[in-house]
């Protein structure tokens, strides 16, 4: 198989998540939903890691990278179809799918941008979230994602964002997409496959 026919991901492995999402009991306070729902993005994030590689390697070039790329997020981020009779359980259940898209969405663009422009500016990764957050608090979303997405290309570049940082964000659209950057670190670090099955 040539890297060009190698699948990245596939919509039977996002549905293989899914169904798990729809057996289990889920609460993101318990230890084990919050595990599950965790390892479904780390999942399509090493799915994205691993085409950024591909990329860096020169396996791909960059319109075959942002194709690969798109073929993903029009998987990992389509409306989830969850077979769930009970409406009250489907809808929390797909809230919680729609938390891990939101978180997931930073992280497509942090390597589209990576692919089409490089790595940005070597700032502090720390002020990039401090300038997203800033720019939240004045509902500047665009200009929030936009300061995520550049620290998300130098977390690819090798860069490490300290954690600690999003203990001391409010919740909201910036305190997602950084959790999507922390899996996008996790998997630029250790781009193993999470098993779908414990």
């Amino acid at each position: 198989m040539t890297e060009a026919e190698e699948t990245y991901y596939t919509e039977e492995r996002w549905q293989n998540w899914l169904s798990r999402v729809e057996e289990e009991d889920l609460d993101p306070e318990n230890e084990d939903s919050a595990r599950l729902l965790l390892n479904l993005q780390d999942d399509a994030a090493i799915a994205i890691a691993k085409i950024v590689s591909a990329f860096e390697d020169e396996r791909l070039d960059d319109e075959e990278a942002i194709d690969e790329l798109e073929r993903v997020r029009a998987i990992v981020l389509s409306e989830p179809r969850l077979d769930i009779e009970d409406d009250a359980a489907r809808e929390d259940k797909q809230m919680l799918v729609d938390g891990v898209q939101t978180s997931l969405v930073c992280v497509f663009y942090a390597a589209e941008e990576y692919i089409v422009a490089g790595a940005a500016e070597d700032v502090p990764l720390a002020e990039y979230v401090e300038a997203a957050a800033a720019a939240e608090a004045e509902e500047d979303m665009d200009a929030a994602l936009g300061y995520l997405v550049q620290a998300g290309t130098r977390i690819i570049h090798g860069d490490e964002l300290d954690m600690a940082i999003a203990e001391e964000l409010e919740y909201g659209l910036v305190s997602e997409w950084v959790n999507g950057l922390d899996s996008l670190q996790s998997a630029m670090s250790d781009p193993e496959v999470v098993e779908e099955e414990d």
